[in-house]
């Protein structure tokens, strides 16, 4: 498919670890297949709807819904952008982002997941820092929010080293169970305060207008 169609198919992220990329149909087999690797143990579910138990083929076919149905949904008042996450030329896991009136409120969501053979090694972190500066730095984004069951420790502790604060608590329905789920927020000022210098971003300015809100931040912040 050709980028002036559907330019977030040009848009990039570089660290000095990883490529996070707009996964395109090509790209979606691969991902599959690190989905049947496994995410975690069978008997842990850190999502709030348990998708990785579903038998296959439906796994597979829910799976490729998910990211048509993401781009076919997709308005400059409500996006949720999942990026693949590449290590070396190797498909390692997913991290998406998302935001509702974005345009007005500045703020982004994250959610994310890696393949079990490449837990361990931070990725997590990397890859959420990556997004974080695709939102605060690309987009002018003003806060960041995200959640995660108490019983994910990984996850816990990635976002707490990223800077964010405690932002409240809830109960989650999980496989019919009351669960808790902590939330957190980080603060454009916060984020600002570990602002990296490595990580860069390219094929941006053409998609800005889809995301219904124009970088605020200065040129130097795309890296």
């Amino acid at each position: 498919m050709r980028n002036e169609w559907w330019p977030l198919f040009g848009l990039r992220i570089r660290t000095p670890r990883l490529e996070l990329r707009p996964p395109t149909d090509a790209d979606l087999a691969a991902l599959i297949e690190l989905i049947e690797g496994g995410i975690h143990p069978p008997e842990e579910m850190p999502f709030s709807v348990p998708w990785t138990e579903l038998a296959r083929p439906e796994l597979q076919r829910t799976s490729l819904q998910y990211h048509w149905r993401l781009r076919a949904e997709w308005t400059p008042e409500g996006w949720h952008l999942p990026f693949g996450v590449w290590e070396a030329g190797c498909l390692v896991g997913q991290q998406d982002v998302q935001a509702r009136d974005f345009g007005v409120r500045r703020t982004v969501e994250t959610g994310s997941w890696i393949g079990r053979e490449h837990q361990g090694r931070g990725i997590g972190k990397e890859m959420r820092a990556a997004v974080l500066h695709l939102a605060f730095a690309g987009l002018g984004a003003q806060r960041a929010e995200t959640e995660a069951f108490v019983d994910n420790p990984a996850s816990l502790a990635v976002t707490r080293s990223l800077g964010y604060e405690p932002n409240g608590d809830g109960i989650h329905n999980r496989k019919g169970e009351p669960t808790p789920m902590v939330r957190f927020a980080l603060s454009r000022e916060r984020w600002e305060h570990g602002r990296r210098d490595d990580i860069s971003i390219d094929g941006l300015d053409a998609c800005l207008p889809m995301f219904g809100g124009g970088p605020t931040a200065s040129p130097r912040a795309l890296g």
